[in-house]
Formats: C-alpha cells, structure tokens, sequence
C-alpha cells in the first residue's frame, strides 16, 4: 500500500484542538473515512478530480481495445478498483484507498496515461481538495464545538 501524508496545517490545528479535549478520536477519525470514502466514489460517477476537472478521456488505443464485457466508464472497467476502495480508523488516524495496487496509475499519471485524480488534489504534495478539506474541517469543528 501507498502511504501519503494529507498537509493540511488547519487539518492539524484541528486535530491537536481536539486531541486537547479528548485523546480517543476514534468517532471522528471514522467519520472522516467515511465522508472521504463517499468523496471518492461520487467521483466515479462524475468523472472528475477532487478539484472538479474532468478527467481525460480514453485514448483512442484504449477505447478500441476495451473488453466487450467491460462497465464502459473511465477506471472503472469491471469495478474491481471502486470495490477494493475502504478506509479504516483508530483513536489516532485515518487510512482511506484502494486495495488494488494499480489505483496509484491513475492517481499519478504515468508517461502514457494522464492523471485521473480520486483522493488528491496534488498528490505527492497530500492536499485534499478544496471541498473535501471544507467537508473535513467542518466535520471536525462539529466535534469541536460538542466536546
């Protein structure tokens, strides 16, 4: 598995606010997997990236070479990857991805296919998108405002 830090220093502040109150953060860690989970498969459904750029096209290559008994939508050709997605929490963290090893592809981009983002806005940066940060961050601030 991939491991990628999310940078957010008012993801953290948060965090370290809530931590302050309460050391188990087990409830809101779970509901940050799952707002995310929820994030990320909506973005199969539109077809963009967590900034709401629409992801590429398939080339030509790969349209004539897709199986007949393909689903037919982008990263999603038997829905092995969209399955394999799950997040998992603990008292202290959050883990959020995909079991199939090759979910990295379209995350990155590679030199013959273009990024298709699911989780990042700038992966190897660990940025959420704006509106997932939001979601986050409101998230927390309801658990703050509870504890």
């Amino acid at each position: 598995m991939i491991t990628v830090t999310i940078e957010s220093q008012q993801l953290n502040d948060y965090l370290v606010r809530l931590f302050d109150r309460t050391t188990d953060l087990s409830q809101p860690m779970s509901d940050i997997g799952a707002v995310l989970e929820s994030r990320i498969q909506g973005r199969f459904e539109t077809q963009t990236d967590p900034n709401g750029i629409a992801w590429h096209p398939w080339a030509p290559s790969t349209r004539a070479n897709y199986p007949e008994d393909g689903n037919h939508r982008l990263l999603d050709r038997y829905g092995d990857m969209l399955r394999s997605l799950s997040w998992s929490a603990d008292s202290t963290s959050v883990t959020v991805g995909f079991g199939q090893p090759y979910a990295a592809y379209p995350e990155w981009g590679t030199k013959h296919m273009p990024r298709r983002g699911m989780l990042f806005s700038v992966p190897d940066a660990g940025t959420l998108g704006a509106e997932d940060e939001r979601l986050v961050l409101d998230l927390l601030q309801g658990w703050l405002n509870d504890a």
